[in-house]
Order: C-alpha cells, then sequence, then structure tokens
C-alpha cells in the first residue's frame, strides 16, 4: 500500500511527464485514456481520488506544445465529464441507498455529509461549483440522484458545471504551458492547483468547528 501511494503522488507531481509518455506509447489512443480518466473520477462515485482538475491543467499543456489537439481534447472532455456525472446522478437515484448501506467504507457518511453541506448553501449551484472541489465532484451528482433533483434542472447545471470546468483549466493549461515559471516548476503548479482546490473544503472544516465550539 505504501508503495501504491506513493506511485500515485508521483503520477500526480510529474502528470505533465506521464502524460507525454502516454502520448508517445499510445498515441491517439491516449484520447481515449484521458475520457476514460474523465469518466471515472466524475461517473464512479468510489473513485473521488483520481486527478481532476491538474489533470485538464496538465492535458492543457500538451496541447501548446503540439502533442494532442486542443479542440478535440476539450470536446472529448466535456463529453467524459457531462455523462460520468449523468451516470453517477442515475446510480444515486436508482441504488444509491442500497449502496451507501452496503459499501459504507467505500462510500463515505461524511463525503455525503460534506456535500449535503454544499447543498444546503447554494442549492443546484452545487452542481456547478463541485466541479472545481475534489471529492465534492465526486459525490455531488450522486447525493444529487439520492435526494432525486429534478432531471432537468440537475442536467442544465451538469452541462453548465463541465463547459466551465473543461474551458478554464484545458486553456490555462494551454497558455501558461510555455511560461518559463510554470514550465521549470511544473510539480509546484501543480501542488498549487489542488491547494486551491481543496482550500473551500478546508475553509468550510474549520468555520464547522468554529460553530461548533461556539454552541452553547
Amino acid at each position: 500500500m505504501p508503495d501504491l501511494i506513493a506511485q500515485f503522488i508521483d503520477i500526480v507531481l510529474h502528470l505533465d511527464v506521464h502524460l507525454d509518455a502516454l502520448v508517445s506509447d499510445y498515441g491517439i489512443w491516449v484520447y481515449a485514456i484521458l475520457f476514460l480518466i474523465v469518466f471515472c473520477e466524475t461517473g464512479l462515485v468510489v473513485l473521488p481520488f483520481l486527478p481532476g482538475d491538474s489533470l485538464l491543467f496538465a492535458a492543457g499543456a500538451l496541447t501548446a506544445s503540439g502533442r494532442l489537439d486542443f479542440a478535440l481534447l476539450s470536446v472529448l472532455l466535456i463529453v467524459a465529464a457531462i455523462i460520468g456525472n449523468t451516470v453517477n446522478y442515475w446510480v444515486g437515484r436508482l441504488v444509491g441507498h442500497e449502496l451507501k448501506l452496503r459499501f459504507p467504507r467505500l462510500i463515505r457518511q461524511s463525503h455525503l455529509d460534506k456535500t449535503h453541506a454544499y447543498f444546503e448553501r447554494y442549492g443546484g449551484m452545487t452542481i456547478i461549483i463541485a466541479r472545481f472541489v475534489p471529492i465534492v465532484r465526486t459525490v455531488a451528482p450522486f447525493a444529487a440522484g439520492i435526494a432525486r433533483m429534478d432531471h432537468l434542472r440537475y442536467q442544465v447545471y451538469n452541462v453548465i458545471g463541465s463547459l466551465l470546468w473543461v474551458l478554464l483549466l484545458v486553456p490555462a493549461g494551454y497558455f501558461f504551458a510555455n511560461v518559463p515559471l510554470v514550465k521549470n516548476n511544473f510539480s509546484a503548479v501543480v501542488l498549487g492547483i489542488v491547494f486551491v482546490s481543496i482550500l473551500p473544503g478546508i475553509i468550510g472544516v474549520i468555520r464547522a468547528r468554529n460553530a461548533a465550539r461556539h454552541q452553547p
């Protein structure tokens, strides 16, 4: 297990290197690999740990070098995000409660509670906001399905969130890839992206603890 964790951390910190190697090894099939990763991260509630924001940024960086096609990559990732969230929603709606009871270690109540708090605060906009928050991004569609959120309303937020997520992060990777400061410190940039992504969650935990302390 420690070796797997170390390998995962290495992949996340050096996504540019590993993605470049994937392109060299698999050529055009790398589009299918990236599609599958984004689909699984957004579509399978048991896989919230897969890289999302940093992956899109790193993939966008490869389009700047011509290794990947910007338009094709963006369209595929948007479609993967939309389909993934749709599958996750229907899994939650159809068998969510049964899965939660049967696999409590994989579908953690703490993650559902955190996502529920987002719904309480932001309503349907949570589906859009969740796109930029790890773990919540994966759990929110599942929770929306369990709550039987209106499907048409859900899909509007889903499409908007998917478009914003991909069309902000992939172009960011494209435009900043050749900036020397970014290019020479890619691991630090990835860490920064991860930190910014989890910052709302950290703030939420701090606020919840402070509120609990001040309760009589």
